[in-house]
Order: C-alpha cells, then sequence, then structure tokens
C-alpha cells in the first residue's frame, strides 16, 4: 500500500504563531456603545473586531493623576481663591495696602507651579 506524502501542497501558508488570533475577550456594553460601534465599522468598511484592533494599537491612554498631583491642584485652587479675594479687597481698600499681599501671593503661587512641573 502507498502512501502519500504532502497531501496539502495547495493552499494558504500556515501563519506565524506571532499573527494567530488566540485570545478572546468578551466586552459588555450599553445599547448606544454597540450601536456607535457598529457604525465606526461600517463607515471604515472594516469588521467591528478589526475596528476595535485599530483602536487599540492608535490610542495612547493617559494616566491618572497621583494623590501627590491632585494636592498641587487643589493647594493651587485655594491660591488661585486668595488671590480673589485679594482683589476684592484692592478694589475696595485701595491698591497700595494690597500689593504686599500680592508679592507674597506670587512667591507661593511660583514654587507650587515648580513643584507640579517637577513632578510631570
Amino acid at each position: 500500500m502507498k502512501t502519500i506524502k504532502n497531501r496539502n501542497t495547495n493552499g494558504r501558508p500556515a501563519k506565524k504563531p506571532s499573527e494567530k488570533k488566540a485570545y478572546k475577550i468578551t466586552v459588555k456594553m450599553a445599547t448606544e456603545e454597540y450601536y456607535s460601534l457598529k457604525a465606526k465599522a461600517g463607515l471604515a468598511d472594516i469588521n467591528r473586531s478589526e475596528f476595535i484592533r485599530q483602536c487599540i494599537r492608535s490610542t495612547a491612554v493617559k494616566q491618572r493623576l497621583t494623590p501627590k498631583m491632585m494636592g498641587y491642584i487643589r493647594q493651587l485652587s485655594g491660591m488661585a481663591n486668595n488671590v480673589n479675594q485679594i482683589a476684592r479687597t484692592a478694589n475696595a481698600a485701595g491698591y497700595q495696602e494690597v500689593h504686599n499681599h500680592c508679592l507674597v501671593m506670587n512667591e507661593r503661587l511660583d514654587k507650587v507651579i515648580k513643584r507640579i512641573e517637577d513632578d510631570s
């Protein structure tokens, strides 16, 4: 009896392991999200899976703000509130009295901004 060697010589070449799609991910979506995905993939004339793959490849995710950075932002907001109060006082009492307060606030603001820039 004869055995046939290399029976399938025709057809598509085998994919490399790095090209094979071996992972499946299930995502739950609201109705609005699903139809938005479907419409965008349709406009791009690709299937939904390929659309999601392209989104993953081309999107950059921004890092969340650290608690330290949030503290700086809160501190900066408080200082901005103080500057606003100084401006009101200056308008009511006269600008000469408030001048020294403004210089002190400017120095403090510069320090906070420098800390934020150093951490970024």
